[in-house]
């Protein structure tokens, strides 16, 4: 009688079970950036680049009141960039997402501040008014087969020229400047207690919902991941924030401005990673037909889309009105498109579709406003900004053309 032949494994999981031990996850982090799937790597290395080189040249760079008031000014166009992962998942663009953050603001002090409307209402008005505006996009997509260029490059004039006649002949109104909302914007620091108490809730999270997905694959008979290597990640998640937030309170605090964004960045990341919606964004944006065939609304997923990007350039506008204290002519002119898209670009989020997170907008934001930042300290002129991150934005782009070129010879795209 032949022996039995031994059960052999396949290569995923011999990947599997070779990342199951803690010097395995390592292992297989090489393995996952060899085969071309970088995720954040790229954008943390250029963020150590960009703090080593500031800090050089001038130490207050990261010194705590300075980070404070970067995680300020990080807010409002790191809402706006949040938005425009929603697009670039699937390989659509916005171009009118400043002008939208401008009529945003102009609401708030068009209702707010001269028609006596309740600040939650004329929040809720801006919001309204920016899902209405994606909506028409989304529309003009669906139905007209208007390409996104077209349709949201024709938006930003047409939302400028709204923006220009709300405002009316002063072309600038003032919010009040003891207001919660302008407090909100410039000055509400977070209590150092509170502050501690949630950054122990990623690392928690993590280790919960890891066992929790350990447990599953074991009982479906499928290779499972290390619960040690899993507490080991939560530990060192735990304690790199509970750093980073003993280092902020060094100084002011953690602000609240900056907490919303961070909040508003973990129920994205949640819708698109753990739902049906998320799975079929990242299927429209990989293959809109193969999406289709397979039953998926892919109209209503452009909709969502749009309606989403729109919805947060108007929160972003609100936010920016806080910081700023006025709603302006110049509200969500200048460089706001460049550093919101660029943000979710140079963070990680494919302009082929199909591949991105919420935390792109999170570490882009953080690249470019580090940039913008570390200039201003340095005094030195606004045009060196603008080369700098568009240098960096090309590098970008690179690299994720790179990383795609080198997941379709290893079979991944």
């Amino acid at each position: 009688m032949s022996e039995p032949k031994k059960p052999t494994l396949d290569r995923a999981d011999a990947r599997v079970t070779h990342a199951s031990g803690i010097g395995g996850t390592i292992s297989a982090f090489i393995d996952q950036v060899k085969s071309g799937d970088l995720g954040a790597l790229p954008v943390i290395v250029g963020l150590v680049i960009i703090w080593t080189v500031f800090t050089i040249l001038n130490p207050i760079f990261l010194s705590p009141n300075n980070l404070v008031n970067m995680l300020f000014d990080c807010s409002t166009t790191g809402v706006i960039a949040l938005g425009i992962v929603c697009v670039l998942m699937l390989g659509e663009i916005d171009l009118s997402v400043g002008s939208m953050s401008g009529v945003g603001s102009t609401i708030i002090g068009v209702l707010w501040v001269n028609a006596g409307v309740p600040l939650p209402l004329a929040i809720l008005a801006a919001i309204i008014a920016g899902a209405i505006i994606g909506s028409i996009y989304a529309t003009l997509r669906n139905r007209l087969g208007m390409p996104s260029f077209v349709s949201t490059l024709s938006g930003l004039l047409a939302l400028l020229g709204l923006q220009l006649y709300l405002l009316g002949a002063t072309g600038s109104i003032n919010l009040p400047y003891s207001s919660n909302m302008v407090n909100f914007g410039q000055l509400l620091i977070m209590p150092a207690v509170v502050s501690y108490a949630l950054c122990l809730l990623p690392g928690l999270v993590m280790l919960v919902v890891g066992l929790q997905t350990n447990a599953k694959r074991r009982a479906a008979n499928l290779s499972a991941g290390s619960s040690t290597g899993l507490a080991i990640k939560a530990a060192l998640t735990t304690i790199g924030l509970v750093g980073v937030i003993f280092y902020l309170n060094l100084g002011r605090g953690v602000p609240w401005m900056f907490a919303l964004f961070v909040a508003l960045v973990l129920i994205m990341n949640y819708a698109f990673t753990r739902t049906q919606w998320g799975r079929s964004m990242k299927a429209v944006g990989g293959n809109a037909e193969a999406a289709r065939r397979a039953g998926i609304n892919v109209r209503g997923i452009y909709v969502s889309a749009f309606v989403l990007c729109s919805s947060f350039a108007a929160l972003g506008g609100v936010m920016s009105s806080a910081r700023l204290a006025s709603a302006s002519q110049q509200a969500g002119t200048g460089d706001v498109n460049l550093n919101a898209i660029a943000a979710a670009v140079i963070g990680g989020t494919s302009l082929f579709g199909g591949r991105g997170t919420a935390f792109s907008a999170l570490l882009g934001i953080i690249v470019i406003q580090s940039i913008a930042n570390g200039l201003t300290l340095l005094n030195l002129s606004s045009s060196l900004r603008y080369m700098i991150t568009g240098g960096v934005l090309a590098i970008a782009v690179i690299v994720d053309s790179l990383a795609r070129q080198s997941r379709v010879s290893h079979g991944r795209a």
